[in-house]
């Protein structure tokens, strides 16, 4: 009997007629299917739906709502061996949370807010590359940007300190230089032979640019010399293997025409890379650069092996001035070549040169005012004695380089502090958004063109085809993938190799495992993500594909047969179904382990999580790690063992019951992401049942449940996720008739990946915004 709770709400009837829905609509559905863990004085799980003293405090707290919205969309609630909401209900529900208690109207969307944002490390690298042709390292000069929501895109979190200032001046004098170099120097000739083009002198069919500390071993390659002189042979490398200090040692030596013109001791180094330059008298035409490496001392006991890895080596000169080159940023400024004679030519050049950097580079059409005063600290610097025409441009462009114009993404917005102000963006904001998007970079001219026309929203669809195929499209791809799988976290994420394999030693584990195998991985799935993207494949082959993109050793490390060579190439896995789908590759398979093991929780909320989009709260404090339970039990127990005796604690089973079946199901993949049938001599069990009630025996049977029985999750959690990147902030609760819009085009639709990728470019919150607030 419900008797106090219902008095309560007739008792407010007249006061609140205009929420009488909720009384014949909601309440009637809440009472049958969820009061009796929730309801009455019962708060299963920390949650209540009737604590309220008023009702209009009841209808008003949405985050209460949104928790209840969300897990009957799910079906996470209520729990598969209750009676379920069917179908109508179900729809009548949600429509009336939607439209009452959220004041959504699909009619009239909200698009949300958008903070004023300033550009991220790697979208001021690229910037930077685009504009002015120079590799500039952000991540080395900058502080490291916050995240939100799992994207480093997100307005709230990247905010500026002093810190951030006094790097950007330095960084906008740096650039600036580089693009446009006073130092003669930066004039001669270059010529540069990248690690993968070498040769072995030995004949090993071993990678090339990847040598062993313990192995002697020299590589080779001819580079061009343009004209006979002195010459600068400058080689880029790093040494990677050993994630802990090591004693191994080895003498790395830099060659060119047969003469040693440098070399150095190589320890234990972390750095991104070093350089090693040396100088030699060279001939006109190819000259011979050679890396030797000889073993000096070896590893320690337990200790790793380490690799030097050959990035580039680069020839520069003659330096007795024969032969001069503009490097590419001055060629991407002076596009006329070197400056006219006469003042009133070089006024105009220099004008033709801002307009055009400052349209890209602050992304919308020159502000005259401000165009002239860079105008006049060009000629306050030319003025200067002994002053070339390039140093006011010079100046010119690192005024531009710390401009809040350039540095910061704002949107003109009538009416910025009105929430009641929407607007559809001008095309300007619009190229800006959807280049930031794609390309994680400003508009290109052609864009600011069709802007400029007024011919961007009609024609995205083949804007947004030739934003793809450009070589700038990889960047989506490479940013995007990176952070909402985690497959940029391969690269680094700690994993004990000896731990986890069995009958291997440390080293023998070290080599199965290397680096090498880490960036194959992040190959892999990038490769997948962008051949399912420009192809036009179905977003379910994200889950289910049958193919994946490998090269010869990772072909090995998964057991895969027939594949040969350093280049990643489509292949087909028919024959391998346990693999196929991003949910099988490395990338997930080792970012979601522990160091020494597995981790089913890890890996189950992963799915739960970036897949489906049903992430469980966070565990409470003081929940014991496995290794803790199986010391209290006193045996050795299986993973999927220790997993039931975790999950016996009251306050662990409900969010375990979603987490540990899809965790669990992953199982016969240990932590570096090759196939086992049994761990410890025990057969691996990966059956399980989800929470909402679709059964699996095995990794292929999960795959095919989430890709057929919960694809509208997929097509629900991929949408905003895409959305929550492009747009700079979290979905919030009004955006959900986007979103639903999303998913029902993707249900009615051709299902692609392109498809749901303009359909966000298209999207109401992607298209609008309204003011703060």
């Amino acid at each position: 009997m419900r008797v106090p709770f219902l008095l309560f709400l007739w008792t407010w009837v007249p006061l609140f007629a205009e929420n009488r829905g909720y009384e014949e609509t909601a309440l009637p559905l809440l009472e049958h299917y969820c009061f009796d863990c929730h309801g009455d004085g019962r708060a299963k799980g920390g949650f209540s739906m009737d604590e309220y003293a008023e009702l209009s405090a009841h209808l008003e707290d949405k985050d209460h709502w949104i928790a209840i919205w969300k897990n009957i969309r799910s079906q996470i609630m209520p729990p598969i061996e209750e009676e379920q909401f069917d179908l109508e209900e179900k729809q009548e529900l949600l429509g009336w949370i939607e439209s009452e208690v959220f004041g959504n109207d699909p009619a009239n969307p909200d698009p949300g807010r958008v903070t004023v944002r300033r550009l991220n490390r790697y979208e001021y690298h690229h910037v930077v590359e685009d504009l002015l042709g120079v590799d500039f390292s952000t991540w080395e000069n900058f502080p490291a940007d916050d995240t939100g929501y799992g994207f480093d895109t997100i307005g709230d979190v990247l905010n500026i300190s002093p810190l951030h200032m006094e790097k950007y001046l330095s960084a906008a004098e740096e650039i600036a230089e580089e693009a446009l170099p006073s130092d003669p120097e930066a004039y001669l000739p270059v010529r540069t032979v990248r690690g993968k083009q070498f040769q072995r002198v030995s004949g090993k069919e071993k990678e090339v640019d990847w040598l062993a500390f313990a192995e002697e071993e020299e590589v080779f390659a001819e580079v061009p010399v343009l004209a006979a002189g002195e010459v600068e042979v400058e080689l880029e490398y790093r040494v990677r293997g050993a994630r802990l200090a090591t004693d191994q040692t080895a003498k790395v030596e830099l060659l060119a025409g047969g003469e040693v013109i440098g070399s150095e001791l190589l320890g234990w180094e972390q750095h991104q890379s070093v350089l090693m330059k040396g100088r030699v008298q060279a001939e006109a035409g190819p000259l011979r650069v050679a890396v030797r490496l000889t073993p000096v001392d070896p590893s320690g006991e337990g200790q790793d092996d380490q690799y030097f890895n050959v990035m580039r080596i680069s020839v520069k000169g003659p330096f007795n001035g024969s032969r001069l080159e503009y490097p590419v940023g001055y060629r991407k400024l002076l596009t006329d070549g070197p400056a006219p004679e006469g003042m009133d030519a070089r006024r105009k050049y220099a004008e033709k040169i801002l307009r055009k950097l400052m349209a890209l580079a602050f992304r919308r059409p020159v502000d005259e005012g401000t165009l002239q005063r860079l105008l006049g600290l060009v000629e306050t610097v030319n003025a200067t004695k002994g002053a070339k025409f390039e140093d006011g441009i010079r100046q010119a462009v690192t005024a531009i380089l710390v401009s809040p114009q350039f540095l910061f993404r704002a949107e003109v917005q009538a009416e910025p502090n009105n929430p009641a102000k929407q607007i559809m963006l001008d095309e300007y904001a619009l190229a800006s958004r959807l280049s930031f998007f794609l390309w994680s970079s400003v508009p290109d001219e052609a864009l600011l063109k069709e802007a400029e026309q007024g011919t961007l929203r009609k024609n995205l669809g083949p804007v947004v085809d030739r934003m793809l195929v450009d070589e700038r499209g990889h960047r989506f791809t490479s940013h995007f993938v990176g952070q909402w799988l985690q497959a940029r976290d391969i690269q680094h994420h700690p994993i004990d190799p000896w731990r986890i394999t069995e009958n291997m030693n440390r080293s023998e584990a070290e080599q199965l495992f290397s680096q090498r195998l880490r960036d194959d991985m992040l190959q892999e799935t990038n490769l997948f993500f962008d051949y399912i993207l420009k192809r036009g494949r179905p977003v379910l082959d994200l889950i289910n594909a049958d193919y994946s993109f490998l090269n010869g050793r990772l072909a090995k490390f998964y057991g895969v047969k027939g594949v040969d060579g350093e280049v990643h190439r489509y292949v087909d896995l028919k024959d391998h179904p346990e693999r196929g789908g991003v949910l099988t590759q490395g990338t997930m398979l080792v970012v979601t382990s522990n160091p020494t093991r597995t981790s089913p929780v890890k890996r189950g909320l992963f799915v739960l999580d970036q897949i489906l989009g049903t992430p469980a709260p966070p565990a409470p404090p003081g929940i014991p790690e496995l290794e803790e339970v199986a010391k209290e039990h006193g045996k050795k127990l299986s993973v999927r063992q220790l997993m039931e005796v975790h999950r016996k604690k009251s306050e662990c089973a409900g969010c375990h019951a979603r987490m540990d079946p899809i965790g669990l199901g992953l199982e016969n993949f240990n932590g570096i992401g090759q196939w086992r049938e049994s761990e410890d001599g025990q057969k691996i069990d990966s059956a399980g049942v989800l929470v909402t009630g679709e059964k699996f025996n095995n990794v292929v049977e999960l795959k095919k449940v989430l890709a057929e029985m919960r694809k509208e999750d997929i097509y629900r959690c991929l949408a905003e996720k895409l959305l929550t990147y492009g747009i700079g902030r979290g979905i919030e609760y009004y955006d959900s008739p986007a979103i639903d819009k999303l998913v029902r085009r993707m249900e009615t639709g051709p299902g692609t990946l392109k498809d749901l990728v303009l359909g966000v470019i298209e999207s109401v919150p992607f298209q609008q915004r309204r003011g703060d607030g």
